[in-house]
């Protein structure tokens, strides 16, 4: 899953998209180099992220996958929403799959909606919320409050008509940097009813911070955990950098099909 960011305070400046142009020739480069998906968001959630209103998150994505959509009519998008409001109007406009950093928890209309169109949700898992997540993060908790909620959600999910669920554990999302290694070591226990696991570990900080350098720094440290988390369970990376994303994958797998445990 390719990133691409429609909001100019992303913490990784390369992933912000500036313009249609850059739009276009990004998202056709993440498609030529094996992108199975495009994650368009137009709310920065990284921590003291200001508040975007649902207008102008609509404003920011409407043009994007209108644009998207022309120029590669057979993509997989992906929007990156917690809002009800903006997910319909995406889906109408030919989204496939929605990405919940609240895991339905923002928005207590998700879970209905989600239920009645069953389109691909992803369900993270976030401590509070955005502006306040690294004021008291969890730590020595962090597995069992993280499976928790995905037997809790996707339940609730499930009882309204969605089955096609995808986990997502929020690394960085209200964690300590012991507790996002914790839950790369313990990946495939999060699983619940065998539904995929996506990874968002691309450039963040329990990769840069230890190795004391900054995220545009940071893409080896990206394919080293996403190596790891792959040999986890992990089905799903969102990544910034495709290209090297994808060699993970195609490494990893071919080290799984001839590794017999």
């Amino acid at each position: 899953m390719g990133i691409l960011n429609l909001t100019p305070d992303s913490f990784y400046t390369r992933s912000r998209v500036i313009d249609a142009e850059y739009l276009t020739s990004t998202a056709g480069r993440m498609l030529d180099e094996g992108a199975d998906f495009l994650d368009l968001g137009g709310v920065s959630t990284r921590p003291g992220a200001e508040n975007v209103s649902t207008n102008d998150e609509i404003k920011r994505l409407l043009p994007a996958i209108k644009t998207l959509l022309k120029a590669f009519p057979e993509a997989f998008i992906s929007i990156d929403t917690y809002r009800k409001a903006v997910a319909e109007i995406m889906l109408n406009e030919g989204a496939f799959i929605i990405n919940d950093i609240s895991g339905g928890k923002f928005d207590q209309d998700m879970p209905d909606f989600i239920g009645k169109y069953n389109v691909p949700y992803v369900m993270m898992h976030i401590h509070r919320n955005p502006s306040e997540m690294q004021k008291l993060p969890l730590d020595t908790e962090v597995l069992s409050e993280v499976k928790l909620f995905f037997e809790k959600q996707s339940e609730i999910f499930e009882m309204k008509g969605a089955n096609q669920l995808i986990l997502d554990p929020g690394f960085g999302f209200g964690k300590t940097l012991s507790a996002n290694y914790r839950l790369l070591a313990n990946l495939n226990e999060l699983r619940v009813k065998d539904y995929p696991l996506l990874i968002g570990i691309s450039r963040k900080s329990m990769i840069y911070k230890p190795l004391d350098i900054d995220p545009e720094k940071a893409l080896n440290g990206t394919s080293v955990l996403n190596t790891i988390a792959l040999l986890k369970g992990a089905n799903i990376l969102r990544v910034h950098d495709v290209k090297e994303a994808r060699e993970t994958v195609d490494l990893c797998s071919l080290f799984l099909i001839n590794t017999t445990f």
